[in-house]
């Protein structure tokens, strides 16, 4: 798999790049934002997927990593994950809402940035999506999942999703009321059952009641998971 770096210290960058280069990544690395979006951009242009993930490193030189992740989603869909000492869970939304697909929280394991590399990686690389649920539309108050399109309205108003979210929401919409074990719906949406997801599913959620502007429509269960809680007519 090709994999985009986007690093702006060297010493880093080769060291990752060596361990990466072992789990069997072509790696190619930018230095700054420009560099990124130069990278991406001739094979864009053509409508191709230039790399199978952008690691993208948040504290860049020339500038802010968040616009990068903006601007490299505007190109392409290929994945983001982005690296990041943010540690708070507002500024991985933030990301989140840019169309990141992922976060790796500074200083990280190795092996916690590959298991998230192979995670966001292993539908695009398969060229599948996931099959949505039966039915061409789901409706649920002011809230309507088309799921053949993938498209989320609220009150007629487009509400744009990240993959992940979308799967997410879908998920839990096929069964309002019924609680999702936290093991099934990282098992489901992001198809694998490694346990450090978990944090990454309570941001996912978290998004999701931001960017619907309805904090009450997915309740957590604690100690279980979550449902999403059908509104009132």
């Amino acid at each position: 798999m090709r994999l985009l770096l986007v690093e702006d210290d060297d010493h880093v960058a080769a060291a990752l790049s060596a361990v990466l280069a072992r789990h069997g990544f072509h790696v190619t690395h930018a230095r700054n934002g420009e560099e990124a979006l130069q990278a991406v951009l001739p094979a864009a242009a053509e409508g191709r997927t230039p790399f199978g993930v952008v690691l993208l490193d948040l504290g860049l030189p020339d500038q802010d990593g968040y616009q990068v992740c903006g601007k490299i989603r505007k190109l392409t869909s290929t994945p983001v994950i982005m690296v990041t000492a943010r540690g708070d869970v507002r500024s991985r939304i933030h990301g989140l809402n840019l169309g990141a697909d992922d976060y790796v929280v500074k200083p990280y394991d190795t092996g916690e940035l590959l298991a998230r590399i192979h995670a966001v990686s292993r539908r695009t690389a398969s060229g599948e999506e996931p099959a949505p649920a039966s039915g061409s539309a789901l409706r649920l108050g002011a809230v309507t999942i088309e799921l053949p399109t993938r498209r989320v309205s609220v009150d007629g108003a487009d509400v744009q999703l990240t993959r992940k979210e979308f799967d997410l929401l879908a998920l839990l919409a096929q069964r309002p009321g019924v609680v999702f074990r936290r093991e099934q719906i990282i098992s489901e949406v992001w198809r694998t059952s490694w346990e450090g997801t978990g944090r990454t599913l309570e941001v996912h959620v978290a998004s999701l009641r931001s960017k619907l502007r309805m904090p009450a429509l997915i309740e957590t269960v604690r100690g279980v998971g979550y449902r999403l809680v059908a509104p009132v007519a």
